[in-house]
């Protein structure tokens, strides 16, 4: 394994870094990367009179993205230099939806090569404590120095930039803005949280970058309010509301996570049967965006 710092310098760099390393056409490659896990389910409440229900957290979010910002607002880390060789490479699946008056699920960690990303943390069940996790799930679940945020005490799940709360009292925080495949994609934003005894219909948002929004418990499916993450941006589920005398709003489940990777385009990525992915050439590298991969899976880099 060799990281190396490319601190103060610009993404598009790496191009120039391989050439003069030597590394251009052959290994060890410069390698930068965006790994996201999958984000936490949200609570469900059927009560008129219990407390407000938590929005999930979003994905745990690190970042190698020169110049950009890694979970928790923290500074982007070493970029890698990748030997030959087959490395693992997991997608996280974002954590289910509480169901009949239960807390949500944590999400599952995302890997590639050394990098984990920890699974966002659960939302409440009414008034309880949310999870902690890549960012922490509301009410006052704790996040990971380095990949996320914390929830606010208002129930809004915590974003990878931001803790939750922080734009409105129940508001999921948001997530981080990310150019790695050419242009600029906010991932990893917060649920927004349920309210129990509601009487208006509102609903609480959820933070930018795929954070589901919480209902406001008039009885609907969150079909139409957006209440689960969004898939492969490690967005927390929006927490399911009550109103008045009549049904709950379903809680919303995490979205799923992802990886984001750079190669030199002289450099081959070989990837095994159970993996999703896509590629685009950007400047000098190209791409690799890999939404669906398991436990056994790998990518072979040569």
């Amino acid at each position: 394994m060799a990281v190396t710092s490319m601190a103060n310098s610009s993404i598009r760099d790496f191009t120039k870094y391989n050439r003069m390393s030597g590394t251009f056409g052959a290994p060890p490659f410069a390698c930068e990367y965006v790994v996201i896990a999958g984000g936490g389910g949200a609570g469900y409440t059927v009560s008129d009179s219990a407390n407000d229900t938590g929005g999930g957290g979003a994905g745990g979010y690190r970042s190698s993205v020169v110049g950009e910002s890694s979970g928790g607002n923290s500074s982007a880390e070493p970029f890698v230099t990748l030997p030959a060789g087959s490395y693992s490479i997991i997608v996280g699946a974002g954590g289910a939806a509480g169901v009949s008056g239960t807390a949500g699920n944590n999400g599952s960690p995302t890997t590639f090569y050394f990098i984990t990303s920890l699974g966002g943390g659960f939302g409440s069940f009414q008034g309880g404590g949310g999870n902690s996790g890549g960012s922490g799930g509301g009410r006052n679940g704790t996040g990971v120095a380095g990949q996320g945020s914390s929830a606010g005490n208002s129930g809004g799940g915590g974003g990878a930039l931001e803790a939750g709360g922080t734009d409105g009292a129940g508001e999921g925080g948001d997530g981080i803005a990310s150019s790695i495949t050419g242009s600029s994609v906010v991932r990893g934003g917060g649920g927004g949280r349920g309210r129990a005894g509601d009487t208006s219909g509102n609903f609480t948002n959820g933070g930018a970058g795929g954070g589901g929004n919480g209902a406001g418990g008039n009885g609907t499916t969150p079909a139409d309010r957006d209440g689960n993450g969004t898939a492969n941006t490690g967005g927390g589920g929006g927490g399911g509301g009550k109103r008045y005398g009549r049904g709950p709003s379903e809680a919303g489940s995490g979205g799923s996570g992802v990886v984001i990777f750079t190669l030199p385009t002289q450099a081959t990525a070989t990837f095994s049967a159970g993996v999703t992915q896509t590629s685009a050439i950007v400047g000098d590298n190209r791409v690799y965006t890999v939404t669906e991969a398991g436990e056994t899976d790998t990518v072979k880099i040569g």
